[in-house]
């Protein structure tokens, strides 16, 4: 299930101008933790008309002049409304840099009774990609548990561009800290659920391939050495099993570049392993993923694209 976010101006309940980013994570992350990608790239052209016909709608009935926000659910083709606001949502100066339309300031003309400029269609249709990711601030809080969910943790937001997705996610993650693995270094994964595991089989697949060192916790391991992706079984932190490295020791060594835990049930055993896993990485300062969605994509930019060729580009040279 996607969550997607409508942002946009209406005049007297007629739509002006609008903005159709989605989550790059499931539905279930606040959206003010939520990496976002506008415009959006995953969508169902079907879907995109649904989510416009439907905003329409909602400006109407409810005669809106100003900014408003509308969230949606999206599963295969059928789209249902969360929640529509009436004002600027935290995506509105994001998507209005993207765009290079200002919303609030034409918001502001239109509830001012003052003249403001209709955009041409033309203007939607641009030629980069932006792409929102969240600050987060675990390390400065003792015992956290950074883990994401409907209650937003994040501190603050970084908004970056790119010519195409992958350069936008890694100026993005780049810009909120997270620091791009090097080959002497191991990754670790950790992929929860059955689901996980599949969603970062081929991503993980193509880390090892560009000769990254994998290494995994028991039934990740396990899973990945059965699908063809060579992968070093470590042990949990509760496990005194001396024929394996033991996780804790190996970040506190600072032999991990990148950690990728996604949390797998509400066992007891679960809930502490992964608790001393993640926010081991946080004290070590080692950059930490715990959602899957996120960790297939950043994992698939690094491998598409070399460091070196990320472009140093001002909002102004994007045309």
């Amino acid at each position: 299930t996607k969550e997607i976010e409508f942002d946009a101006v209406a005049d007297k309940g007629e739509v002006v101008e609008y903005a159709i980013s989605e989550h790059v994570e499931y539905a279930g992350v606040h959206s003010g933790d939520a990496t976002m990608v506008f415009p959006a790239q995953h969508i169902y052209y079907s879907t995109i008309r649904q989510i416009k016909n439907i905003s329409h709608k909602i400006a109407k009935e409810l005669n809106i002049s100003g900014p408003f926000n509308i969230q949606f659910l999206a599963k295969n083709r059928e789209v249902k409304v969360i929640e529509c606001n009436l004002r600027a949502s935290r995506s509105f100066p994001f998507v209005s840099k993207v765009l290079k339309r200002n919303f609030i300031d034409t918001a502001t003309r239109i509830m001012l009774g003052a003249p403001y400029d209709k955009p041409d269609k033309r203007e939607f249709d641009i030629d980069w990609i932006g792409v929102k990711a969240s600050q987060f601030s675990f390390a400065r809080l003792q015992n956290a548990d950074p883990i994401l969910g409907v209650d937003m943790s994040s501190t603050g937001e970084v908004g970056c561009l790119g010519d195409d997705f992958n350069e936008a996610l890694l100026n993005a993650m780049i810009a909120t800290g997270y620091h791009i693995p090097g080959k002497d270094k191991g990754i670790l994964i950790s992929s929860g659920d059955v689901k996980g595991k599949v969603t970062l089989l081929d991503s993980v697949r193509k880390f090892e391939q560009k000769g990254y060192t994998i290494y995994g916790t028991e039934g990740t391991a396990k899973f990945l050495n059965e699908n063809g992706v060579k992968t070093t079984p470590v042990s949990w932190p509760d496990d005194d099993d001396q024929s394996k490295e033991n996780v804790l020791k190996m970040i506190a060594d600072h032999r991990l570049g990148l950690i990728i835990n996604i949390p797998k049930n509400r066992t007891t055993r679960e809930l502490t392993n992964g608790y001393h896993i993640r926010r081991a990485a946080i004290d070590h300062n080692i950059p930490l993923i715990t959602n899957a969605r996120l960790a297939n994509a950043y994992i698939n930019a690094i491998c598409a694209m070399d460091l070196e060729k990320i472009q140093i580009k001002s909002w102004q040279e994007y045309e």
